[in-house]
Protein backbone atom coordinates (compact mmCIF):
# COMPACT_ATOMS: atom_id res chain seq x y z
CA UNK A 1 0.00 0.00 0.00
CA UNK A 2 1.00 3.29 -0.88
CA UNK A 3 1.96 5.32 2.49
CA UNK A 4 2.49 8.66 2.95
CA UNK A 5 3.70 11.18 5.42
CA UNK A 6 2.04 14.69 5.79
CA UNK A 7 3.87 16.98 8.08
CA UNK A 8 1.05 20.23 8.95
CA UNK A 9 2.72 23.61 9.79
CA UNK A 10 1.49 26.86 11.17
CA UNK A 11 3.28 29.60 13.03
CA UNK A 12 0.85 30.65 15.29
CA UNK A 13 1.28 28.83 18.22
CA UNK A 14 0.17 30.40 21.30
CA UNK A 15 2.57 28.22 24.00
CA UNK A 16 5.38 28.87 21.58
CA UNK A 17 4.79 31.75 18.76
CA UNK A 18 7.13 30.47 15.39
CA UNK A 19 8.63 27.71 16.44
CA UNK A 20 8.79 25.96 13.57
CA UNK A 21 11.39 28.53 11.75
CA UNK A 22 13.40 28.51 15.06
CA UNK A 23 16.70 26.30 14.55
CA UNK A 24 18.50 23.73 16.44
CA UNK A 25 22.25 23.57 15.13
CA UNK A 26 21.23 25.93 13.07
CA UNK A 27 18.36 24.10 10.95
CA UNK A 28 14.85 25.32 11.39
CA UNK A 29 12.88 21.95 13.42
CA UNK A 30 10.18 22.27 10.64
CA UNK A 31 13.12 21.77 8.06
CA UNK A 32 14.86 19.07 10.49
CA UNK A 33 11.61 17.66 11.02
CA UNK A 34 11.07 17.28 7.23
CA UNK A 35 14.67 15.66 6.94
CA UNK A 36 14.01 12.91 9.51
CA UNK A 37 10.76 11.63 7.76
CA UNK A 38 12.82 11.49 4.20
CA UNK A 39 15.39 9.98 5.82
CA UNK A 40 12.97 7.09 7.78
CA UNK A 41 12.98 5.58 3.57
CA UNK A 42 9.38 4.79 5.04
CA UNK A 43 7.09 7.08 2.55
CA UNK A 44 6.66 6.81 -0.81
CA UNK A 45 6.17 10.88 -0.62
CA UNK A 46 6.55 13.24 2.33
CA UNK A 47 4.68 16.98 1.69
CA UNK A 48 4.46 19.54 4.57
CA UNK A 49 1.22 20.99 4.62
CA UNK A 50 1.10 24.84 5.70
CA UNK A 51 -0.97 28.10 5.23
CA UNK A 52 1.99 30.08 5.88
CA UNK A 53 4.27 31.02 2.72
CA UNK A 54 7.22 31.68 4.98
CA UNK A 55 7.53 27.69 5.68
CA UNK A 56 6.17 26.22 2.40
CA UNK A 57 9.02 28.40 0.80
CA UNK A 58 11.70 27.11 3.41
CA UNK A 59 11.03 23.61 2.38
CA UNK A 60 10.70 24.15 -1.45
CA UNK A 61 13.98 25.78 -1.25
CA UNK A 62 15.48 22.61 -0.02
CA UNK A 63 13.85 20.62 -2.62
CA UNK A 64 10.72 19.53 -0.40
CA UNK A 65 7.25 18.90 -1.72
CA UNK A 66 4.36 21.26 -0.05
CA UNK A 67 0.85 21.56 0.06
CA UNK A 68 -0.78 25.14 0.32
CA UNK A 69 -3.64 24.98 2.63
CA UNK A 70 -6.18 27.54 3.95
CA UNK A 71 -4.86 28.80 7.25
CA UNK A 72 -8.15 28.56 9.48
CA UNK A 73 -8.13 24.72 10.63
CA UNK A 74 -9.23 23.71 13.76
CA UNK A 75 -5.93 20.87 14.03
CA UNK A 76 -3.31 19.15 12.59
CA UNK A 77 -5.46 16.36 11.57
CA UNK A 78 -8.18 18.50 9.43
CA UNK A 79 -5.21 20.51 7.93
CA UNK A 80 -3.57 17.31 6.48
CA UNK A 81 -7.10 16.08 5.54
CA UNK A 82 -7.41 19.13 3.13
CA UNK A 83 -4.16 17.98 1.22
CA UNK A 84 -5.23 14.12 1.61
CA UNK A 85 -7.99 14.26 -0.56
CA UNK A 86 -6.11 15.49 -3.83
CA UNK A 87 -3.19 12.72 -3.40
CA UNK A 88 -2.69 8.94 -4.35
CA UNK A 89 -2.27 6.87 -1.32
CA UNK A 90 -3.55 4.27 1.09
CA UNK A 91 -2.18 5.28 4.53
CA UNK A 92 -1.32 8.74 5.56
CA UNK A 93 1.21 9.82 8.47
CA UNK A 94 0.22 12.52 10.38
CA UNK A 95 4.11 13.97 11.51
CA UNK A 96 3.89 16.71 13.60
CA UNK A 97 5.84 19.48 12.51
CA UNK A 98 7.42 20.07 16.25
CA UNK A 99 8.74 16.37 16.72
CA UNK A 100 12.11 16.31 14.88
CA UNK A 101 13.20 13.02 16.46
CA UNK A 102 10.92 10.56 15.54
CA UNK A 103 11.91 7.21 15.73
CA UNK A 104 12.22 4.94 12.25
CA UNK A 105 11.38 1.84 14.28
CA UNK A 106 8.22 3.88 16.07
CA UNK A 107 6.82 4.39 12.56
CA UNK A 108 7.32 0.68 11.40
CA UNK A 109 5.24 -0.97 14.21
CA UNK A 110 3.09 2.46 12.99
CA UNK A 111 2.13 1.56 10.06
CA UNK A 112 2.55 -2.22 10.49
CA UNK A 113 -0.50 -1.89 12.77
CA UNK A 114 -2.75 -1.53 9.62
CA UNK A 115 -2.17 -5.49 8.80
CA UNK A 116 -5.27 -5.86 11.19
CA UNK A 117 -8.08 -5.21 8.64
CA UNK A 118 -10.21 -3.56 11.96
CA UNK A 119 -7.60 -0.50 12.28
CA UNK A 120 -7.95 2.23 10.56
CA UNK A 121 -6.67 4.82 12.82
CA UNK A 122 -3.61 4.34 14.56
CA UNK A 123 -1.34 6.38 16.89
CA UNK A 124 1.82 5.96 19.38
CA UNK A 125 2.00 5.91 23.33
CA UNK A 126 5.00 5.00 25.49
CA UNK A 127 5.64 4.96 29.47
CA UNK A 128 7.11 8.51 31.65
CA UNK A 129 10.02 8.61 33.04
CA UNK A 130 9.11 10.77 36.06
CA UNK A 131 5.99 11.89 37.74
CA UNK A 132 6.96 15.58 36.75
CA UNK A 133 6.54 14.37 33.42
CA UNK A 134 3.05 12.74 34.47
CA UNK A 135 1.90 15.99 35.95
CA UNK A 136 3.26 18.34 32.86
CA UNK A 137 -0.07 18.87 30.93
CA UNK A 138 1.93 19.49 27.67
CA UNK A 139 2.51 15.59 28.14
CA UNK A 140 -0.82 14.28 26.54
CA UNK A 141 -2.05 10.80 28.71
CA UNK A 142 -4.06 7.63 27.04
CA UNK A 143 -5.49 5.09 28.97
CA UNK A 144 -6.00 2.18 26.85
CA UNK A 145 -8.94 -0.92 26.80
CA UNK A 146 -7.78 -4.40 26.61
CA UNK A 147 -7.58 -4.58 22.85
CA UNK A 148 -5.17 -1.28 23.05
CA UNK A 149 -7.60 0.98 21.74
CA UNK A 150 -7.79 4.74 23.02
CA UNK A 151 -10.82 5.20 25.64
CA UNK A 152 -9.71 8.15 26.76
CA UNK A 153 -7.02 11.26 26.21
CA UNK A 154 -6.28 14.00 28.63
CA UNK A 155 -4.11 16.61 30.01
CA UNK A 156 -4.38 15.56 33.23
CA UNK A 157 -2.89 12.46 34.71
CA UNK A 158 -5.28 9.51 34.06
CA UNK A 159 -5.95 6.84 35.59
CA UNK A 160 -5.96 9.01 38.75
CA UNK A 161 -4.09 8.56 42.08
CA UNK A 162 -1.68 5.80 40.94
CA UNK A 163 1.58 5.53 42.73
CA UNK A 164 2.94 3.42 40.08
CA UNK A 165 4.48 5.48 37.09
CA UNK A 166 4.04 2.42 34.91
CA UNK A 167 0.36 2.47 34.95
CA UNK A 168 0.42 5.93 32.65
CA UNK A 169 1.05 6.29 29.06
CA UNK A 170 2.44 8.81 27.33
CA UNK A 171 0.72 9.86 24.23
CA UNK A 172 2.91 10.61 21.26
CA UNK A 173 1.18 12.84 18.79
CA UNK A 174 1.96 10.64 15.72
CA UNK A 175 -0.97 9.71 14.34
CA UNK A 176 -1.88 7.01 11.33
CA UNK A 177 -4.58 6.57 9.20
CA UNK A 178 -6.42 5.22 6.49
CA UNK A 179 -7.14 7.44 3.68
CA UNK A 180 -10.72 7.45 3.51
CA UNK A 181 -10.72 7.56 7.72
CA UNK A 182 -8.92 10.09 7.74
CA UNK A 183 -11.12 12.48 5.09
CA UNK A 184 -14.06 11.29 7.78
CA UNK A 185 -12.50 12.48 10.56
CA UNK A 186 -12.29 15.39 8.80
CA UNK A 187 -15.85 16.08 8.20
CA UNK A 188 -16.84 15.87 11.75
CA UNK A 189 -17.86 18.35 14.10
CA UNK A 190 -15.43 19.17 16.64
CA UNK A 191 -16.26 17.85 19.88
CA UNK A 192 -16.81 19.23 23.60
CA UNK A 193 -14.06 17.09 24.70
CA UNK A 194 -12.11 17.92 22.26
CA UNK A 195 -12.38 21.68 22.45
CA UNK A 196 -12.32 21.62 26.63
CA UNK A 197 -8.61 19.38 26.17
CA UNK A 198 -7.71 20.87 22.90
CA UNK A 199 -7.11 17.17 21.86
CA UNK A 200 -8.17 16.29 18.78
CA UNK A 201 -8.09 12.46 19.27
CA UNK A 202 -11.21 12.95 21.53
CA UNK A 203 -13.00 13.67 18.49
CA UNK A 204 -12.44 10.23 17.52
CA UNK A 205 -13.54 8.49 20.16
CA UNK A 206 -16.47 10.79 21.31
CA UNK A 207 -18.17 9.98 17.68
CA UNK A 208 -17.09 6.20 18.29
CA UNK A 209 -14.34 5.47 16.38
CA UNK A 210 -11.47 3.84 17.43
CA UNK A 211 -7.92 4.16 17.84
CA UNK A 212 -5.36 1.66 18.29
CA UNK A 213 -2.58 2.44 20.52
CA UNK A 214 0.95 1.39 19.62
CA UNK A 215 3.81 1.23 22.73
CA UNK A 216 6.60 2.07 21.74
CA UNK A 217 9.95 2.83 23.82
CA UNK A 218 10.88 6.22 22.17
CA UNK A 219 10.15 8.91 23.84
CA UNK A 220 11.02 11.92 21.82
CA UNK A 221 11.32 15.70 22.35
CA UNK A 222 8.16 17.84 21.55
CA UNK A 223 9.15 21.27 21.00
CA UNK A 224 6.14 22.94 22.71
CA UNK A 225 8.11 25.50 24.53
CA UNK A 226 11.59 27.55 24.57
CA UNK A 227 13.04 25.27 27.32
CA UNK A 228 11.92 22.04 24.99
CA UNK A 229 14.24 23.82 22.68
CA UNK A 230 17.06 24.49 24.94
CA UNK A 231 16.57 20.62 25.87
CA UNK A 232 16.99 19.57 21.91
CA UNK A 233 20.00 21.37 21.46
CA UNK A 234 21.16 19.17 24.71
CA UNK A 235 19.91 16.48 23.16
CA UNK A 236 22.03 16.77 19.88
CA UNK A 237 24.84 17.83 21.56
CA UNK A 238 25.34 14.66 23.84
CA UNK A 239 24.56 12.28 20.86
CA UNK A 240 27.33 13.83 19.33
Amino acid sequence: MKTIALIPARLESKRFPNKLIQEINGVPIILKTYNAAIDTDLFDEVYVVSGNDEILKMIQSAGGKTFKSINNHQSGTDRIAEAAIDIDCNIIVNLQGDEPFINKIALVELIKSFDDPKVKMASLMTKFKSFNEINNPNNVKVIIDNHSDALCFSRLPIPYGSKKINDYNRHVGVYAFLKNALIEFSRMERSNLEIIENLEGLRIIENSKKIRMINTNFHGISIDTPEDLLEAEKYLSSDD
